[in-house]
């Protein structure tokens, strides 16, 4: 090869490593910077879910108030939301459904459906009848503690108490539990921060609060039932791994038991009936966004970001309620109510922040 040809890539080779070099101390542009998976959406699609779980338990305590059959009414959102989740199940699951065909399959469902669908929707939604809205949604945000608590007890989780992660669960655990007998016990003075809408309460304080006793074992009930769900789910998808056909089979048949339930308990026929009402409008979206667009949303953001992303959001559905409680349906917010809710939040942060720890990365 000719000197000048020598020169000459030499010359290239020299600009390279200049320009290497100056790459290696150059400040990251924006388009460099390693950005978190999902960006933006991720938490867009959190808050959206803790939306949708607000304007549910919202939309539920006034139909319920209004005299809505509870059986009813679980049994509309079930079926709705099977017919919500079916389209996801045919695009995504496609030929999946007859692996169900399949009794070790089948009677996990069955069992899934009872104890993790009908029985803790309806002990929910007959507790949601005899408390504020404010008040009942804290019970759902208490659900991964109890399941944490429960599986403890069944021996499916060690807790280490000399790791500051195990010390921090049990602090996570005290504080929530302690928020909840706060709410119960201390009321303290009212704050009057804004009208109400609706005044939805007015006429039913009274009752709320001499049934106040009746709701708290309700939810609580339903709290124990939830957690019971996330562990009987752990089985279900070892044996059925495929979560739109399996959550629409338990829609199903929550639903039919339901139905089959309220048939019983009550054969009048205008207890079933729909009208173009606010009925009809709680039962399309609790399957439609509390159902279906809950469960996708929640799955793509573990897809993208782990299964510790989504519950750090769920406090957001309280702070929701108790706002938009007061302000609609004049839910009263008292100096203990405030106390006790930013203690369970503050718990939940602690054990869920905790628990993380636990977690594999992805």
């Amino acid at each position: 090869m000719p000197r000048n040809c020598w020169a000459l890539q030499d010359e290239r080779v020299s600009r390279s490593a200049a320009a290497t070099d100056a790459n290696a101390h150059e400040p990251p542009s924006s388009k460099h910077v390693a950005r978190p998976a999902g960006g933006w959406k991720a938490p867009v699609a959190m808050v959206l879910v803790q939306l949708f779980q607000t304007g549910l338990v919202l939309l539920s305590k006034v139909v319920i108030g209004h005299g809505m059959f509870v059986f009813a009414l679980v049994t509309y959102r079930s079926a709705f939301g099977a017919a919500f989740l079916f389209p996801f199940a045919l695009i995504c699951e496609r030929d999946k459904w007859k692996e169900m065909m399949n009794w070790r399959v089948s009677r996990w469902i069955i069992f899934n459906g009872f104890i993790g669908y009908a029985v803790p929707i309806n002990l929910y939604y007959n507790g949601l009848r005899d408390a504020t809205s404010s008040y009942a949604i804290i019970f759902l945000n208490m659900i991964p503690l109890i399941t944490f608590i429960l599986s403890l007890a069944f021996k499916m989780e060690r807790l280490k108490f000399a790791t500051v992660a195990g010390s921090l669960k049990i602090v996570g655990v005290l504080a929530s539990v302690g928020g909840a007998m706060v709410i119960n016990l201390y009321k303290g003075n009212e704050l009057h921060l804004w009208s109400s809408i609706l005044q939805y309460h007015k006429n039913e304080l009274t009752e709320v609060a001499s049934n106040h006793v009746r709701g708290t074992i309700l939810l609580v009930a339903s709290s124990f039932a939830y957690a019971c769900w996330y562990l009987i789910q752990s089985e279900v998808h070892k044996v059925y791994p495929y979560k739109y056909w399996s959550s629409m089979a338990t829609c199903l048949v929550g639903g039919f038991m339901t139905a089959f339930a309220g048939a019983v308990v009550r054969r009048d026929g205008d207890a079933w009936k729909l009208g173009w009402n606010l009925k009809l409008l709680t039962v399309v979206y609790s399957g439609a966004l509390a159902t279906a667009g809950k469960y996708s949303l929640n799955s793509w953001v573990v897809a993208k970001q782990g299964p510790a992303y989504p519950p750090m959001f769920t406090p957001l559905s309280v702070v929701f309620t108790v706002v938009l409680g007061s302000i609609l349906l004049g839910d009263i917010i008292t100096v203990g109510s405030l106390l006790g809710t930013t203690m369970v939040i503050a718990g939940l942060y602690v054990f869920l922040w905790a628990k993380s720890k636990d977690l594999p990365g992805k």
